[in-house]
């Protein structure tokens, strides 16, 4: 069984699929380890430690992926990129499966078995393998420090002979994995913190981080969450009652950190170009969503603006931007999925398609997409 890891095709992608401590583990489940030259770079990672921890490096892709059973990626890989592998091969990693019937079919073109890694059901046995939690606790602490270092003042209060330096304050908005990292972060480096979050839920794990919880919380607020533990769509008359609350604390706010993301949608809007005017010039926000449309009006994926006197921070890729941390923990995800389907008896592949993990990430088989959320909308 030979497991292949490659370096990212996407030039902007600096994380890696698999790190040597997680070389280690598969080589005693019986794997063969290629990896391609240089590929652990962007992250930290040298081709020594890797060949230390078992793994061979092949001198370029082609001879990374040839032959190979397993393909472990951080992006979706192109087709054409997927040249050597063997007919069915597995190819793991996130996938972005939503509106992309066409990227999706060309997978099952080239004859591999496609895994989406974001689709993992949140259930017990699956939060090893949890990518999104894992990524969005990374992406939530950065953000803070994003936002720290744009913001041209302390964070903590500061008490000193020449005057006290006030603390700021920081608004959280959205308390999934990302928000309530953020929330951690901001209180440690010493903010006066809040956050929002239209799931009931949050109220409690906002409060005992140490933060003030800001909602409007009515009926249509108290049944606000999916079964999966997702932030339902809210009503335009809901968002508007939540809007006006949020446009007024927000005008008192330092820092803002947006992170609400609903799966396969563009993200909700969040913060008006009125609420980016009303706040303090100096002030920072941090857009985590921009890549899918963002939650802040006037934010620019891959860049920082200023209207106003207000930055808006809109870095894509933020887990990314914390490429050893990120990777790291991504591996083991990877890794821990990759164990279910390797026979401890024999040590090869044996996939059981009846597994709910592979039921629910499995994309194509046997040169057909097979998963709903992937087939053109005619299909489903």
């Amino acid at each position: 069984m030979k497991i292949a890891v490659a370096k990212e095709t996407d030039a902007a992608e600096p994380r890696v699929a698999l790190t040597p401590d997680v070389v280690k583990k598969l080589k005693g489940l019986g794997a063969d380890i290629s990896v391609e030259t240089g590929a652990g770079v962007a992250s930290g990672v040298t081709d020594a430690a890797y060949e230390e921890a078992g793994a061979t490096i092949a001198a370029s892709r082609a001879d990374a992926l040839a032959g190979a059973d397993v393909l472990l990626t951080v992006r979706r890989p192109s087709p054409e990129s997927l040249a050597g592998l063997k007919p069915g091969a597995l190819v793991i990693g996130t996938m972005d499966p939503y509106g992309q019937a066409d990227a999706i079919a060309a997978l099952a073109t080239a004859n591999v078995s496609a895994f989406a890694m974001e689709l993992m059901p949140r259930i017990t046995r699956a939060q090893v393998m949890d990518v999104l939690s894992s990524q969005a606790n990374l992406a939530g602490y950065r953000a803070v420090i994003d936002a720290a270092a744009e913001f041209g003042r302390a964070m903590p209060q500061m008490m000193t002979a020449a005057g006290t330096v006030p603390p700021a304050r920081a608004f959280v908005m959205g308390a999934g994995v990302a928000g309530l990292q953020a929330i951690a972060t901001a209180r440690r480096l010493g903010a006066v913190v809040s956050a929002t979050d239209v799931r009931p839920a949050a109220k409690e794990q906002v409060a005992s981080l140490g933060a003030k919880f800001v909602a409007v919380e009515d009926d249509e607020f108290k049944q606000a969450e999916t079964a999966a533990g997702y932030a339902k769509p809210m009503s335009a008359e809901y968002q508007a009652k939540q809007a006006e609350l949020v446009a007024a604390h927000i005008a008192k706010q330092d820092i803002v950190i947006t992170t609400a993301l609903i799966p396969g949608r563009p993200a909700p809007r969040l913060v008006t170009a009125a609420m980016v005017k009303s706040m303090k010039p100096g002030s920072v926000i941090v857009d985590l969503a921009v890549e899918r449309g963002g939650n802040v009006e006037g934010a620019i994926p891959g860049e920082v603006v200023e209207i106003d006197g207000v930055k808006i921070v809109g870095h894509l890729n933020v887990a990314g931007r914390l490429a050893a941390s990120s990777s790291a923990l991504y591996a083991k995800n990877l890794s821990s999925f990759l164990e279910t389907m390797i026979s401890k008896e024999t040590k090869e592949l044996a996939v059981n398609w009846d597994d709910e993990l592979v039921k629910a990430t499995a994309l194509t088989r046997d040169g057909a997409v097979i998963h709903p959320i992937a087939k053109p909308a005619e299909a489903n």
